[in-house]
């Protein structure tokens, strides 16, 4: 995904800043890191307050394998209905902001 596009997801929320990490992207806003960007698809920073409504949203956990286990990561992709919903998409940017800001504490 090039940065015009990670943008344009973030848009609602505010300017975001994009740095190249490990293959993919870190989305950055205020500072923070908020979301990744690997193979092409936007995670969003979740925690254990919010996974619930990103899982109850049909999203799904970002996994990989390590050492023959599944590791389990913080985020979590964007629900497919918020795609094509600016307005709900600003929510779940939302949503992850604040899990980072908790992340942060």
């Amino acid at each position: 995904m090039d940065d015009a596009a990670i943008r344009d997801v973030f848009a609602r929320l505010g300017e975001v800043t994009i740095k190249k990490m490990f293959g993919g992207k870190s989305v950055y806003f205020n500072g923070i890191i908020t979301a990744i960007e690997t193979d092409g698809e936007i995670f969003l920073k979740v925690d254990a307050i919010s996974a619930p409504q990103f899982e109850a949203g049909g999203a799904r956990q970002w996994t990989y394998d390590g050492k023959g286990k599944s590791v389990k990561m913080p985020y979590w992709t964007v629900p497919d209905a918020a795609l094509d919903d600016p307005d709900e998409l600003a929510q779940w940017t939302k949503l992850a902001f604040e899990a980072a800001l908790r992340a942060k504490k």
